[in-house]
């Protein structure tokens, strides 16, 4: 998770237990947007075997059900599916199992990629492909609920959620940057997956383009800065937001807060 820095380094960040791994949240986002309820990538999903389960340690008790059913809602009205990218961490848990079947977990969703990146999972390079499972893919086209966005440089999603685009990570990685209030809320998707990721060189090993990823975070972070915006973290076990400020050895983390207390930041 931390690339070529060191475990004396990381180690603080995210204490590794004794098998070398390390405690990771799938956070997702609901947005509420005129009329739309839209859902923001959705975890590993459930349909996958015992074995591959076994590989990750799944723990605790969160469910995307239960999250959903606590504001109200169930998953059949999600109006919208916003896929960041399609590893399986992100998108497992688009498409369930009816018997035998791979079917919409989202029956009433609009699943929304764009070609680039669906091009460069559904024909996957060997170092990725392990990551881009054909099941939880292939069947979101079948449906006939699969829509692309344009790929351009930024592009309105809706009224109040643009889209910003990186390539360091995979192929077309889609960041959506979401207005709310007077504020900016960014969901970082595996750009920074933790508030550990933000110094310049911790760089995922999963980074297909590392160098593209360095820029990129740079870019992104002198920007987020300046704007003050608001950055909420997928991956990160404990702390789901945070801004940002200038320190001696370059932009850091300022406050830490959960997004239900994004109105006193």
């Amino acid at each position: 998770m931390f690339g070529v820095v060191p475990k004396s380094m990381w180690e603080k960040w995210n204490i590794p237990d004794e098998k070398n791994m390390c405690n990771w949240a799938m956070r997702c986002m609901l947005v509420e947007d005129e009329g739309r309820l839209i859902l923001i990538d959705n975890g590993m999903g459930n349909k996958q075997s015992e074995k591959f389960f076994g590989y990750y340690f799944l723990n605790g008790d969160d469910t995307l059900e239960k999250s959903l059913a606590k504001y109200g809602f169930s998953k059949d009205d999600i109006t919208d599916v916003f896929l960041t990218h399609l590893h399986f961490d992100h998108c497992g848990g688009s498409i369930e199992k009816d018997g035998e079947k791979l079917i919409p977990a989202f029956k009433n969703a609009t699943y929304w990629s764009n070609e680039k990146h669906w091009q460069w999972a559904t024909q996957p390079n060997d170092r990725e492909k392990a990551s881009f499972l054909k099941e939880n893919i292939l069947p979101i086209k079948e449906s006939g609920r699969l829509k692309f966005i344009e790929v351009r440089e930024r592009i309105e999603f809706s009224k109040n959620i643009h889209l910003r685009f990186v390539n360091g990570h995979t192929e077309s990685m889609m960041l959506p940057q979401i207005k709310y209030k007077d504020k900016t809320i960014v969901y970082m998707a595996d750009l920074l997956p933790s508030v550990a990721h933000i110094p310049i060189p911790y760089i995922m090993a999963y980074d297909t383009r590392p160098l593209d990823t360095l820029v990129e975070k740079k870019t992104f972070l002198s920007e987020a800065h300046q704007n003050n915006y608001i950055l909420f973290f997928e991956h990160d076990p404990e702390i789901e937001c945070c801004n940002l400020q200038l320190t001696e050895k370059g932009i850091r983390s300022n406050e830490t807060f959960k997004l239900d207390e994004i109105s006193n930041y």
